[in-house]
């Protein structure tokens, strides 16, 4: 033990005693029992740093601490800083490891897709930047084999017309990728009125149709579209006239949630998406596009109803619109059940040619399994029509032989141990798991989700719906500070447990973190003042 006060607390409880021992077990075997099966141990390279590292890594987590407060803005946010935020140096698979040495479960972190620390990324990584690395000007088989693998994880990578997602444009990150499909809507949108006579003292607006409490991303034309954002601050309050707001499909809390079933819910929500088309166009205006999350992370793991975004797309494109899905979060198999979120809520008895295939799809966190690179895949017809601009479009980084390498490696690691199967196989574990914490408290109001994108919502009541803010906080903070389990809250509430773990993330991993949730909600009644303790900002 560290100490004689942990020693006190630990030996109290049989749970937190054998989670206890497994760690320090655990430790003795950098986690190869548990992790094996997926490769997620590393070969025992030297862990010396270059000369360059040294005075960082000799700084004491007091200076890191006093360092970033004094010369980083506090608007960049620290995770756990209402208990002490986590200085975490070191990864392996489903775990993050602190400055002192203490393992974290991490159920949180969709950017390390395939674990942190994955072993043949790092080795591809690492050979890539032995060799070279530069922008995108020149020629590299890695951005061209990398593109053509990532159109061919598409439905319509086949076909090779028009309409199918066979036209990629690397990017850095998840809000370059959307900043860069709101330009290439407007391009398309700019094309077809080319024809059309327009009054010169009233030009239409090129409107997008988003959803309430969406996030896209921190540029400017991203936050246009983010009304999540537009929640917090002052900065920007409401969206901007070009942009219509339509309600998010949750059929749980929702202005919906009375509907008997899916097909109700669909067709409740999807009238506001062809009523807003309806809108725009007898004011003179065009719809651009209709841009969507795949499933809502911050809305607090919405998936939509099925048939709810055929319906929806279906209204946009007759209205001239283009249907942008974003897929920054939930991309690359996430779900389990499907590659891209958007597949989700198609009917299972549609054919193949009437279920629906966005005009643009955008891609970011995961890609890279930690290195900058995102991606936006859109047709040939979107991509003429931006190219007939006659605009050149650079992007320094994008596309660098070192990035691609991390693409590469990522997608074939995620093929050769079959993560999106594994996302199912223990999503639906995770999901049994809590079903049954469910039935025993009264605390867990609603279950959701697919694979690993799953939300735990948290109330007072399971009638009323009356949201837990405070205890979900204080379960977030005793997950950490008590079990060293990690994890996230979102929704318009901030009262649901979002899960979204690397791909990795064991059936081991799935029990040891539903036993200390539900320690954590047998705590609740007896804990006072919760307010006290402040909100937990993950």
């Amino acid at each position: 033990f560290e100490s004689r006060k942990q020693r006190n607390s630990i030996i109290k409880e049989p749970v937190s005693m054998a989670l206890f021992i497994g760690r320090r077990y655990c430790s003795k075997m950098p986690l190869a029992s548990q992790h094996q099966r997926f490769c997620c141990v590393g070969t025992g390279a030297s862990n010396q740093p270059p000369e360059s590292l040294k005075e960082a890594e000799s700084l004491a987590p007091d200076q890191v601490e006093t360092l970033r407060s004094r010369y980083m803005s506090s608007s960049c946010s620290i995770s756990y800083k209402n208990t002490g935020g986590l200085q975490i140096t070191g990864g392996r698979g489903s775990r993050l490891i602190d400055v002192y040495g203490n393992e974290y479960l991490d159920t949180r972190n969709n950017v390390a897709h395939c674990g942190h620390g994955h072993p043949e990324i790092v080795e591809a990584i690492t050979y890539q930047m032995k060799l070279l690395n530069t922008n995108s000007r020149y020629l590299h088989p890695n951005a061209s084999l990398l593109s053509q693998k990532l159109a061919n994880l598409f439905p319509s990578s086949n076909r090779g017309d028009a309409d199918s997602l066979t036209k990629v444009f690397f990017v850095n990150s998840g809000s370059e990728a959307n900043d860069l499909a709101l330009r290439l809507a407007r391009a398309y949108n700019k094309k077809q009125q080319n024809n059309v006579h327009v009054q010169k003292d009233k030009q239409p607006k090129q409107c997008i149709i988003t959803i309430d409490h969406a996030y896209h991303g921190h540029t400017l034309a991203t936050l246009d579209v983010s009304p999540y954002k537009h929640h917090q601050g002052t900065e920007i309050t409401e969206c901007p006239a070009y942009v219509k707001r339509v309600p998010y499909p949750d059929m749980y809390r929702g202005v919906h949630s009375n509907c008997k079933d899916e097909s109700e819910a669909t067709e409740q929500y999807s009238a506001y998406v062809e009523d807003a088309c309806q809108e725009i166009t007898s004011n003179g205006d065009t719809v651009n596009a209709f841009l969507m999350e795949g499933g809502m992370s911050v809305a607090g793991v919405i998936l939509p109803p099925k048939s709810y975004i055929s319906r929806c797309v279906r209204a946009v494109r007759d209205a001239g619109g283009l249907y942008i899905a974003d897929e920054v979060q939930t991309g690359f198999g996430r779900l389990g059940k499907c590659m891209w979120a958007f597949e989700y809520s198609n009917d299972d008895s549609d054919d193949d040619d009437d279920k629906v295939l966005p005009d643009i799809v955008t891609v970011g966190k995961p890609f890279g399994n930690g290195m900058p690179i995102a991606a936006v895949i859109t047709t040939p017809k979107v991509a003429s029509a931006f190219e007939s601009l006659g605009v050149e479009y650079f992007n320094t980084f994008a596309a660098s032989p070192v990035c691609c390498a991390a693409g590469l490696s990522m997608l074939h690691v995620l093929s050769k141990h079959e993560l999106q199967n594994n996302a199912l196989e223990v999503g639906s574990l995770l999901m049994k798991l809590f079903s049954e914490v469910k039935a025993r408290h009264g605390w867990i109001g609603d279950i959701r989700g697919s694979g690993f994108f799953l939300g735990i919502e948290l109330v007072r009541n399971q009638h009323t719906l009356e949201p837990a803010t405070e205890e979900t906080s204080f379960v977030c903070s005793v997950l950490k500070e008590k079990y060293r389990v990690l994890t996230s809250i979102d929704g318009f509430h901030e009262n649901v447990v979002v899960v979204k773990p690397p791909m990795v993330f064991t059936k081991e991993d799935a029990v040891e973190f539903v036993t200390c949730f539900e320690k954590c909600l047998i705590d609740l009644p007896a804990i006072d003042k919760l307010h006290q303790l402040g909100k937990t900002p993950t």
